[in-house]
């Protein structure tokens, strides 16, 4: 994920990320230059189109469809963030979730066996599920230590709640924790199957095809459109203008097509390798 200064704002204008949607759309900005240009030579030299001319009305249309695609963009950058910090609260939500059952466990538990179990599965189920995520292998490194082995073949996560609550029933057959503390630890062991099953319904439930599909059809129609009419008031500036309109509007595309799925390597997405990390230090002071 990538860290700046929110008020250092000037810096931006003139700094190129490597996420940056500029580097991204060269080409395509490229193509809309020579495009714009061929329309402008074409009107203005070749069919010599008098101002007169109904084309010249044709940003009657762009005034009114430019409205309603706008609407679109803001509904789809809007829907994309969503998604985008759904997902932050639920990884905030496995953190301290994570806290909480290690607080509690470091006050009911005695055995140091017991806290070292506890101290290496808590930390390791934020470490799977973000491994999951990202479609990566689990590290045998994750129960260094433990007794237990991982079947890459099934659920990851559920093996790794599975093995927490095997334990707490251990314990409490064993009588080393009471019926009460039992059911007070289970809201935070069930929470990390409900966190698991939201993060997989946003990484696989993406914008309906269709959606997406016509809104990049929208805006591709829009500015091929667009020089047209603006020949006729614009002349050759037809061609910077339309290629920095094509720049606005797509880049608010791709904007959205980065962060609706935020559990990814992009550089926008959540940093889940350094939450789990924190996890781990935080669940390990406790414990």
């Amino acid at each position: 994920m990538v860290q700046y200064n929110p008020k250092d704002w000037i810096t931006f204008i003139f700094r190129f990320h490597e996420s940056d949607t500029f580097r991204q759309l060269i080409p395509m900005m490229i193509f809309i230059g020579f495009y714009a240009g061929g329309i402008a030579y074409l009107e203005l030299e070749y069919w010599k189109l008098s101002e007169t001319s109904h084309v010249k009305n044709l940003n009657v249309m762009h005034t009114t469809v430019g409205f309603v695609l706008s609407l679109l963009l803001a509904y789809r950058t809007n829907t994309a963030y969503d998604r985008w910090w759904e997902g932050r609260k639920l990884w905030g939500a496995l953190v301290n979730n994570s806290r909480n059952l290690a607080l509690k466990l470091s006050a009911y538990l005695s055995d140091e066996n017991d806290r070292n179990f506890y101290r290496k599965v808590i930390p390791a189920y934020a470490s799977v599920l973000s491994k999951h995520l990202l479609n990566e292998e689990v590290s045998k490194e994750l129960f260094e230590g433990l007794d237990l082995e991982m079947d890459h073949h099934k659920h990851r996560p559920n093996q790794v709640a599975k093995i927490l609550f095997q334990k707490a029933n251990d314990l409490y057959k064993s009588g080393k924790i009471t019926g009460d503390q039992f059911f007070i630890i289970n809201s935070e062991l069930q929470s990390f199957t409900d966190i698991c099953g939201a993060c997989e319904r946003i990484k696989n439930t993406p914008i309906p095809y269709s959606y997406s599909s016509f809104i990049k059809k929208f805006i591709f129609f829009f500015v091929m459109t667009l020089p047209f009419g603006f020949v006729f008031s614009l002349g050759y500036y037809v061609i910077p203008v339309l290629i920095f309109i094509f720049y606005v509007l797509a880049s608010l595309e791709l904007i959205a097509e980065e962060i609706e799925d935020p559990f990814g390597n992009d550089a926008n997405d959540l940093p889940m390798t350094k939450i789990a990390s924190n996890i781990k230090k935080h669940v390990e002071e406790i414990l």
